[in-house]
C-alpha cells in the first residue's frame, strides 16, 4: 500500500492552509497514495496559542471537518487530518485532535493528544497545557487497502513520541506521528525517536511534519519521513511543503517480526 506523509508550512489563514493541504493531497492521490497523513496544526498556526480556541469545532460540525470528509471522499483516500482544535467543556481549553476519514468520507477515528509539550530553554518557551486539554485514550483503527489487506494503524501526535509505553498499548502495524516539532528539539531528537519507535514496535512509521519558517515567526523542523519496521528511512523531505511517498509491504513487516520476534519476548 502506498502511503503519503504531507509536509506543510502552515500560516495564520485557515482558507489558505486548506487550499495548500488540498493541493498536496491531490499530488499524493495522483501518485497512487491510499493513506495520506497531514501534519499537526495543518489548518492553522496562529500568532498566539490562544488563537486556536477561536477555531475549535464541535464533533461533526465545522469547516475543517467538512474539508477532511469531502477531500477523503473526492480523492478516494484514507485521510488523517493531522490535528485540528476541537471544543471541550472548558472554553479556555481545546483538544488537539487527529481525525481519520475513510475513502467514503466517513469519520472512523478520533485521537486526542495525550502528552502536552512544555519546553523552556530561556529563549524559546512553549506550554501546550495553557490552552489544550489532554486526552487519555490510546487509539487505533483498521485501514483496508485496495489490495484487501487490513492494517492496524495506531495514532499519536508529536510530543507523544517521547513516551514509548503509548506505542506498546497501540500494538499496531503502522504508527502515525503528525507533528510540529520545534527546530531546536527536532534537530536533536526527531529522527532518533522516530526510528526507535519503528524498531522497538517493528512497525512502519509515517511522520508528517510542519517544516519551515511560519508567518507567526516560529520555525519548525520538518524532515517528514516514512520508516520501515527495521528502522530504515524509506523516504524523507527536509524542509518546505511537499509529499513524501513510500510503499509499505505486509510481507516485509511479517519477515521482520518472524526473524527477530522481539514482540513475543516481552516480559514486562
Amino acid at each position: 500500500m502506498k502511503v503519503a506523509a504531507i509536509q506543510m508550512v502552515s500560516g495564520i489563514g485557515l482558507d489558505a492552509n486548506l487550499s495548500e493541504a488540498l493541493r498536496l493531497l491531490r499530488q499524493a492521490a495522483a501518485a497512487g497514495a491510499e493513506l495520506a497523513v497531514l501534519p499537526e496544526y495543518f489548518c492553522f498556526m496562529g500568532a498566539r496559542d490562544e488563537d486556536k480556541l477561536v477555531l475549535a469545532e464541535t464533533p461533526g460540525l465545522g469547516k475543517v471537518q467538512d474539508f477532511l470528509s469531502d477531500t477523503a471522499r473526492d480523492l478516494h483516500l484514507w485521510l488523517v487530518g493531522g490535528t485540528l482544535p476541537m471544543a471541550t467543556d472548558d472554553p479556555a481549553h481545546a483538544a488537539n485532535a487527529s481525525m481519520v476519514y475513510d475513502p467514503r468520507g466517513h469519520q472512523v477515528s478520533r485521537y486526542d493528544k495525550i502528552h502536552l509539550f512544555r519546553y523552556d530553554n530561556g529563549r524559546e518557551r512553549y506550554d501546550e497545557a495553557a490552552v489544550l486539554q489532554a486526552g487519555d485514550t490510546p487509539t487505533a483503527f483498521d485501514c483496508n487497502s485496495k489490495g484487501g489487506e487490513v492494517w492496524r494503524v495506531g495514532q499519536s501526535i508529536c510530543y507523544d513520541m517521547r513516551f514509548a509505553e503509548l506505542y506498546r498499548a497501540l500494538a499496531a502495524d503502522v504508527l502515525l506521528m503528525p507533528a510540529a516539532f520545534t527546530h531546536t528539539t527536532g534537530q536533536a531528537h526527531w529522527e532518533v525517536l522516530l526510528r526507535a519507535r519503528a524498531i522497538e514496535n517493528q512497525a512502519y512509521v509515517i511522520a508528517s511534519a510542519q517544516g519551515g519558517v511560519h508567518e507567526n515567526g516560529r520555525r519548525t523542523w520538518g524532515h517528514s519521513m516514512v520508516i520501515d519496521p527495521w528502522g530504515q528511512v524509506m523516504a524523507l523531505l527536509a524542509e518546505g511543503p511537499g509529499v513524501v511517498l513510500a510503499d509499505i509491504d505486509r510481507g516485509f513487516l511479517q519477515s521482520v517480526r518472524t526473524q527477530l520476534p522481539s514482540l513475543q519476548h516481552r516480559r514486562l
